[in-house]
Protein backbone atom coordinates (compact mmCIF):
# COMPACT_ATOMS: atom_id res chain seq x y z
CA UNK A 1 0.00 0.00 0.00
CA UNK A 2 2.82 2.44 0.56
CA UNK A 3 4.37 2.50 -3.07
CA UNK A 4 0.60 3.04 -3.94
CA UNK A 5 0.22 5.73 -1.54
CA UNK A 6 3.52 7.27 -2.68
CA UNK A 7 2.05 6.82 -6.34
CA UNK A 8 -0.75 9.17 -6.01
CA UNK A 9 1.49 11.53 -3.85
CA UNK A 10 3.30 12.17 -6.78
CA UNK A 11 1.09 12.25 -9.51
CA UNK A 12 -1.18 14.88 -7.78
CA UNK A 13 2.19 16.87 -7.00
CA UNK A 14 2.90 16.75 -10.66
CA UNK A 15 -0.73 17.15 -11.86
CA UNK A 16 -0.58 20.64 -9.33
CA UNK A 17 3.28 21.63 -10.59
CA UNK A 18 2.05 21.52 -14.08
CA UNK A 19 -1.46 23.49 -13.28
CA UNK A 20 0.28 26.53 -11.77
CA UNK A 21 3.07 26.16 -14.35
CA UNK A 22 0.36 26.97 -17.26
CA UNK A 23 -1.46 29.16 -15.35
CA UNK A 24 1.73 31.41 -15.01
CA UNK A 25 2.73 30.69 -18.85
CA UNK A 26 -0.86 31.65 -20.00
CA UNK A 27 -1.48 34.62 -17.40
CA UNK A 28 0.43 37.31 -19.14
CA UNK A 29 0.14 35.54 -22.72
CA UNK A 30 -2.51 37.83 -24.13
CA UNK A 31 -0.63 40.92 -22.96
CA UNK A 32 2.66 39.91 -24.47
CA UNK A 33 0.80 39.21 -27.77
CA UNK A 34 -0.71 42.48 -28.30
CA UNK A 35 2.06 44.66 -27.19
CA UNK A 36 4.40 43.10 -29.41
CA UNK A 37 2.36 42.73 -32.25
CA UNK A 38 1.25 46.55 -32.07
CA UNK A 39 5.01 47.66 -31.43
CA UNK A 40 6.27 45.05 -34.56
CA UNK A 41 3.08 46.72 -36.87
CA UNK A 42 5.08 50.37 -36.10
CA UNK A 43 7.99 48.85 -36.57
CA UNK A 44 9.55 49.56 -33.18
CA UNK A 45 11.34 46.23 -32.92
CA UNK A 46 13.52 47.13 -30.43
CA UNK A 47 10.82 48.30 -27.77
CA UNK A 48 9.37 44.85 -28.39
CA UNK A 49 12.71 43.18 -28.19
CA UNK A 50 12.67 44.87 -24.70
CA UNK A 51 8.99 43.73 -23.37
CA UNK A 52 9.74 40.05 -23.92
CA UNK A 53 12.97 39.82 -22.36
CA UNK A 54 10.79 42.21 -19.24
CA UNK A 55 8.22 38.96 -19.88
CA UNK A 56 10.47 35.43 -19.51
CA UNK A 57 8.00 33.46 -20.77
CA UNK A 58 8.25 30.23 -23.86
CA UNK A 59 6.29 32.82 -25.99
CA UNK A 60 8.64 35.64 -25.41
CA UNK A 61 11.43 33.95 -26.38
CA UNK A 62 9.78 32.95 -29.44
CA UNK A 63 8.80 36.12 -30.21
CA UNK A 64 12.18 37.42 -29.25
CA UNK A 65 13.92 35.35 -31.87
CA UNK A 66 11.20 36.46 -34.41
CA UNK A 67 12.12 39.85 -33.78
CA UNK A 68 15.95 39.60 -34.36
CA UNK A 69 15.54 37.51 -37.50
CA UNK A 70 13.43 40.94 -38.39
CA UNK A 71 14.04 42.14 -42.56
CA UNK A 72 14.92 38.64 -43.23
CA UNK A 73 12.44 36.42 -45.24
CA UNK A 74 9.12 35.03 -44.38
CA UNK A 75 10.60 31.51 -44.69
CA UNK A 76 13.46 32.24 -42.85
CA UNK A 77 11.51 33.64 -39.93
CA UNK A 78 9.23 30.57 -39.93
CA UNK A 79 12.21 28.28 -39.74
CA UNK A 80 13.55 30.10 -36.95
CA UNK A 81 10.02 30.66 -35.10
CA UNK A 82 9.39 26.98 -35.80
CA UNK A 83 13.03 25.84 -34.71
CA UNK A 84 12.64 27.93 -31.29
CA UNK A 85 9.05 27.24 -31.15
CA UNK A 86 10.09 22.99 -30.45
CA UNK A 87 12.79 24.09 -27.68
CA UNK A 88 10.21 26.40 -26.27
CA UNK A 89 7.35 24.04 -25.93
CA UNK A 90 9.23 20.64 -25.19
CA UNK A 91 9.82 21.60 -21.66
CA UNK A 92 6.30 22.24 -21.20
CA UNK A 93 5.98 17.95 -21.08
CA UNK A 94 8.40 18.41 -18.04
CA UNK A 95 7.10 15.14 -15.50
CA UNK A 96 4.59 13.99 -17.93
CA UNK A 97 5.98 10.88 -18.51
CA UNK A 98 6.90 10.01 -15.28
CA UNK A 99 2.81 10.74 -14.84
CA UNK A 100 2.13 8.54 -17.36
CA UNK A 101 4.22 5.70 -15.66
CA UNK A 102 2.29 6.02 -12.34
CA UNK A 103 -0.74 5.66 -13.69
CA UNK A 104 0.65 2.56 -15.92
CA UNK A 105 2.28 0.65 -12.83
CA UNK A 106 -0.47 1.36 -10.17
CA UNK A 107 -3.05 -0.83 -11.20
CA UNK A 108 0.65 -3.39 -11.58
CA UNK A 109 0.94 -2.62 -7.84
CA UNK A 110 -2.51 -3.25 -6.64
CA UNK A 111 -2.14 -6.62 -8.65
CA UNK A 112 0.61 -7.29 -6.99
CA UNK A 113 -0.83 -6.72 -3.53
CA UNK A 114 -3.06 -9.08 -4.67
CA UNK A 115 -1.16 -11.80 -5.49
CA UNK A 116 0.25 -11.02 -2.06
CA UNK A 117 -2.65 -11.52 -0.60
CA UNK A 118 -4.00 -14.79 -2.45
CA UNK A 119 -0.64 -16.19 -1.25
CA UNK A 120 -0.91 -15.30 2.72
CA UNK A 121 -4.49 -16.89 1.83
CA UNK A 122 -3.51 -19.62 0.91
CA UNK A 123 0.17 -20.24 3.28
CA UNK A 124 -3.24 -20.13 6.01
CA UNK A 125 -5.14 -23.23 4.06
CA UNK A 126 -1.47 -25.05 4.44
CA UNK A 127 -0.49 -24.57 7.54
CA UNK A 128 -4.25 -25.15 9.40
CA UNK A 129 -6.10 -26.39 6.78
CA UNK A 130 -9.73 -25.39 5.28
CA UNK A 131 -9.55 -23.18 8.48
CA UNK A 132 -12.44 -20.77 8.97
CA UNK A 133 -13.55 -17.46 6.94
CA UNK A 134 -12.14 -15.64 9.86
CA UNK A 135 -8.32 -17.11 9.34
CA UNK A 136 -8.82 -16.58 5.51
CA UNK A 137 -10.04 -13.03 5.93
CA UNK A 138 -6.97 -11.33 6.48
CA UNK A 139 -5.39 -12.27 2.97
CA UNK A 140 -8.45 -11.94 1.23
CA UNK A 141 -9.21 -8.35 2.38
CA UNK A 142 -5.32 -7.72 1.53
CA UNK A 143 -5.88 -8.57 -1.94
CA UNK A 144 -9.03 -6.62 -2.75
CA UNK A 145 -7.91 -3.78 -1.00
CA UNK A 146 -4.83 -3.38 -2.88
CA UNK A 147 -6.41 -3.91 -6.35
CA UNK A 148 -8.78 -1.03 -5.29
CA UNK A 149 -5.83 1.13 -4.17
CA UNK A 150 -3.94 0.83 -7.15
CA UNK A 151 -7.25 1.51 -9.48
CA UNK A 152 -8.29 4.25 -7.55
CA UNK A 153 -4.53 6.14 -8.17
CA UNK A 154 -4.35 5.10 -11.94
CA UNK A 155 -7.76 5.86 -13.12
CA UNK A 156 -7.75 9.52 -11.67
CA UNK A 157 -4.36 9.59 -12.80
CA UNK A 158 -5.24 8.18 -16.26
CA UNK A 159 -7.57 11.15 -16.59
CA UNK A 160 -5.20 14.11 -15.13
CA UNK A 161 -2.47 13.17 -17.54
CA UNK A 162 -5.13 13.19 -20.41
CA UNK A 163 -6.21 16.79 -19.44
CA UNK A 164 -2.68 17.84 -19.29
CA UNK A 165 -1.34 16.59 -22.72
CA UNK A 166 -4.39 18.61 -24.29
CA UNK A 167 -3.23 21.38 -22.52
CA UNK A 168 0.13 20.82 -24.00
CA UNK A 169 -0.78 20.66 -26.79
CA UNK A 170 -3.60 24.02 -26.99
CA UNK A 171 -0.68 25.83 -25.65
CA UNK A 172 1.56 24.72 -28.01
CA UNK A 173 -0.49 25.45 -30.83
CA UNK A 174 -1.50 28.86 -29.20
CA UNK A 175 2.15 29.46 -29.49
CA UNK A 176 2.80 28.35 -33.13
CA UNK A 177 -0.50 30.85 -33.79
CA UNK A 178 0.92 33.71 -32.44
CA UNK A 179 4.42 33.42 -33.55
CA UNK A 180 2.89 33.10 -37.13
CA UNK A 181 1.09 36.33 -36.69
CA UNK A 182 4.09 37.94 -35.62
CA UNK A 183 6.03 36.37 -38.63
CA UNK A 184 3.09 37.77 -40.83
CA UNK A 185 3.59 41.01 -39.69
CA UNK A 186 7.86 41.24 -39.84
CA UNK A 187 8.61 38.97 -42.13
CA UNK A 188 9.65 40.33 -46.61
Amino acid sequence: MYPILLCSVMALAIFLERVWTFYRIRKGTDLLVREVESLANKRHIEEALVVCQRNGSPLSRIFIAALRSTGRSRDHLKTVVEEVGSRETAPLEKYLGLMGTIATISPLLGLLGTVLGMIEAFTVIATHGAGTPATLGGGISQALITTAAGLLVAIPTILLHKYLSSRVDRIALDFEEYSLRLVDLLGN
